[in-house]
């Protein structure tokens, strides 16, 4: 077995219930005019001079690594941490936010 074939999760979706069925069904049916979209915002210009192509969010697998921090900045996030828990995903968080910014300024001077 491959190390890709180990890492497979299958998953077997159980049938839709009778109630599930029907209210696909009654939503399917409504009017387009009858769903509230108060709470969606509209896409106005500026948010599309604002985007960039090719640039989104990607669900990757994490690797586990050492890394050296200065011991004030782990100590910021550690603080900021509720129960010093998730200090790690919010580092990651704030790498991700640092790379997308890169990548949309590298867009915008090549583009």
């Amino acid at each position: 077995m491959s190390d890709t074939e180990e890492n497979i999760v299958r998953y077997i979706r159980k049938p839709l219930t009778e109630e599930q069925i029907a209210e696909l069904k009654a939503l399917s049916e409504r009017p387009d005019s009858e769903i509230d979209l108060s709470d969606i915002p509209e896409l106005t210009d500026e948010f599309f001079e604002n985007a960039v192509q090719g640039v989104s969010y990607r669900r990757m697998h994490k690797q586990q690594t050492t890394l050296r921090l200065d011991m004030d900045i782990l100590h910021w996030f550690k603080s900021h941490a509720k129960d010093g828990k998730g200090y790690q995903t919010d580092i990651n968080k704030a790498l991700r936010a640092y790379v997308t910014a890169q990548e949309k300024l590298a867009a915008k001077k090549a583009g």
